[in-house]
């Protein structure tokens, strides 16, 4: 794909949704932080139930660390593997604490140093709290990239670094989030809806080996 065609494509999608975000909800860069560990392996549906019970209770390192794993347990049983999720939650509280005087670091070595956070949330909380212009490859960008050929890749790391390099900077701090609601909503895995797509003439998606 050329980068008239990524020029356009994201041209689309901004003038559709000039301002997107995450689906999460969250106040601050600790709620987002403790949000997209939960939401490994869990919808942002699922996760906003949860952490809309536990934030107006808990939703500071201190007072989620007070909770301890069975406390927070309680709030976020609905949650797949949450009992290792408020294992790492509660030492990630415990280190923010700790070292980082509460605060949730800005930079990718301190986050991923974190219990829970791995390179995609380490890239969500730059990207969404601090305006980092990071790339949050989730299963629906990974496939997206490939799919329309934006950025193809043969693993996730390689389509990170492909998307940072090729897309126009202009798109780069939203682009993660057009991505993932392009692949949520429309590009879905089984049954992408070809005729709602307003990508669907610019897409280099052959179907033969969907």
């Amino acid at each position: 794909m050329n980068r008239e065609k990524r020029t356009e494509i994201f041209t689309r999608w901004r003038n559709a949704n000039p301002k997107p975000t995450t689906e999460l909800n969250y106040s601050n860069p600790f709620e987002l932080l403790i949000a997209v560990i939960l939401s490994a392996q869990a919808t942002d549906v699922g996760v906003n139930k949860a952490t809309d019970k536990l934030y107006p209770v808990a939703n500071t390192p201190e007072t989620i660390y007070a909770l301890g794993v069975k406390g927070l347990s309680e709030y976020i049983k609905t949650i797949g593997l949450y009992n290792s999720k408020a294992k790492n939650v509660i030492a990630t509280c415990k280190m923010l604490i700790d070292l980082h005087n509460s605060q949730v670091p800005n930079n990718r070595e301190d986050l991923e140093a974190l219990p829970g956070v791995g390179r995609k949330t380490a890239n969500v909380v730059l990207n969404t709290a601090y305006g980092h212009p990071t790339m949050a490859v989730d299963t629906h960008i990974f496939r997206i990239s490939n799919r329309t050929k934006i950025a193809p890749g043969k693993n996730v790391i390689e389509v990170e670094k492909r998307l940072v390099r090729l897309i126009p900077e202009e798109f780069l701090i939203d682009a993660h989030h057009w991505l993932i609601l392009h692949g949520r909503y429309v590009c879905m895995a089984r049954k992408p809806k070809c005729g709602e797509c307003m990508i669907y003439d610019l897409c280099e998606f052959n179907k033969k080996t969907a």
